[in-house]
């Protein structure tokens, strides 16, 4: 009976022992009806449930699962458009790749890039402007800029 329900012998053995488990444990003073019919309720019981959590375990494991990550395809792209990006900073000037390096990746304010570097802060915002014009119009060269 376990079987015909869940379609699975290994699910209908552990159905059937546990049904004596679950008979064993339980006192229960024989009333009327048989001892089969008894025994019989817990297992049906215990297959449909069975039936039910694989059907519910099979709808998950048939799901599409979204993580919200990037897929792999993102990321090969991102990870070649950043050695691009990386390819271009490092054709610029040695003055202009520092100060982007601060202001980009150093997180700096256009004050703190002044002292840091020793110059003028109308220096830095020049050099910021021309290295990002530089490297706007390499990168639209590569095709990762439109």
């Amino acid at each position: 009976m376990a079987f015909c329900i869940t379609g699975s012998m290994d699910a209908a053995h552990d159905m059937a022992q546990e049904s004596f488990v679950r008979l064993l444990r339980v006192n229960i003073p024989h009333r009327e009806g048989s001892f089969k019919a008894y025994l019989s309720t817990i297992a049906y019981r215990l297959a449909l449930k069975e039936r039910k959590r694989e059907s519910a375990r099979q709808s998950l494991e048939s799901a599409d699962v979204v993580d919200g990550g990037p897929s792999p395809v993102d990321e090969a792209i991102r990870d070649q458009t950043e050695r691009v990006i990386f390819r271009v900073m490092q054709s610029l000037p040695v003055e202009q790749r520092e100060i982007i390096a601060l202001r980009f990746f150093g997180g700096h304010s256009y004050e703190e890039i002044a002292r840091i570097a020793g110059v003028p802060i109308g220096t830095v915002k020049s050099r910021i402007f021309t290295a990002v014009r530089n490297c706007r119009e390499k990168l639209r060269h590569e095709g990762v800029f439109p």
